[in-house]
């Protein structure tokens, strides 16, 4: 088997090589775009199954897998920020308040395609707006969804409970990785 991990995130590589997977990293042009009407439970999924679709042909032998990972605060979803405003905007949006991670993972052979979602629950404390500041700043959150990584400096201090998987907040739910690829060896 030779898989593919159709992502550039360093945490997705991270995770996956821990999770003991040897990988070829792949890039993807997949314009992501979900129905408006959508909810925000399915979008993840939905986009990981559009990016795999969009990948080339798959030899015998390849395994692909692809990710996206989405925030959500009662039903609206926060993406990656355009910029520190937004990024900004977005912090205070979630400060005090539980907000959900969904990630969506698809693996995909030559012969058959599975997508799954694990979702996890955020709770933040307060952020002031100069800690919001001050975090953005050093750690440029543009391209993470919601504006933060749990594995920084904002979820160290300001996570104050978390229900649900740590990898899937960090953007791959190494459980359910796992378990697709076994499965789809076993076929």
């Amino acid at each position: 088997m030779k898989l593919l991990l159709a992502s550039q995130s360093p945490r997705r590589k991270e995770l996956l090589h821990k999770l003991g997977y040897e990988f070829e990293t792949v890039s993807l042009n997949c314009e992501e775009i979900y129905p408006e009407d959508m909810d925000a439970n399915a979008v993840a999924g939905y986009l990981s199954a559009l990016k795999a679709q969009s990948f080339r042909i798959l030899q015998n032998d390849e395994v692909l897998l692809t990710a996206d990972t989405i925030v959500a605060l009662d039903q609206e979803i926060l993406g990656k920020p355009q910029n520190a405003e937004e990024a900004f905007e977005m912090l205070m949006k979630l400060s005090g308040k539980t907000h959900q991670v969904f990630t969506g993972i698809t693996v995909r052979t030559v012969h058959e395609q599975k997508t799954a979602t694990d979702v996890a629950a955020v709770s933040f404390k307060n952020i002031t707006p100069n800690e919001a500041r001050w975090y953005i700043e050093h750690f440029k959150p543009f391209d993470k969804a919601g504006s933060y990584g749990i594995q920084e400096w904002l979820g160290m201090a300001k996570v104050e409970r978390i229900e649900g998987s740590y990898y899937t907040i960090m953007g791959l739910p190494t459980h359910l990785v796992y378990s697709l690829i076994n499965e789809i060896q076993l076929h």
